[in-house]
């Protein structure tokens, strides 16, 4: 059975993973207002496919110690862009050059507003 865990206790457990794994610029959007699918999304960056890679298992093991378990996963085999679905959240993390050519904190930043994190 699944814990009971808030968006926010999530958001948390997602930063500090992140954080261990020394993400670069990670960002935490508030989408709760204009979306309808998710409450907040990550937006993280890994210096390379490997990096993003092992993001990913951080965020996963972080958050399977909760019995939490992502609804969806893409993107995992390339590592190029990979997407979490926790449901009240939403993690990309990505290379630099998918996150500067996506540009999600813009496209989102400007509907919602974005709480930076840098590293």
């Amino acid at each position: 059975m699944r814990e009971h865990v808030d968006s926010n206790d999530i958001v948390r457990l997602i930063l500090d993973a992140l954080d261990d794994g020394k993400a670069l610029d990670t960002v935490v959007l508030d989408v709760e207002k204009i979306s309808s699918f998710t409450d907040f999304m990550v937006v993280s960056s890994g210096r390379s496919v490997r990096q993003v890679k092992s993001l990913i298992r951080r965020v996963r093991d972080t958050l399977s110690e909760r019995r939490l378990r992502p609804i969806g996963v893409e993107g995992e085999k390339t590592g190029d862009w990979v997407l979490l679905d926790y449901g009240e959240v939403v993690v990309h993390i990505m290379q630099p050059s998918a996150r500067e050519f996506y540009q999600l904190e813009r496209l989102w930043g400007e509907l919602g507003k974005p709480n930076s994190r840098n590293q």
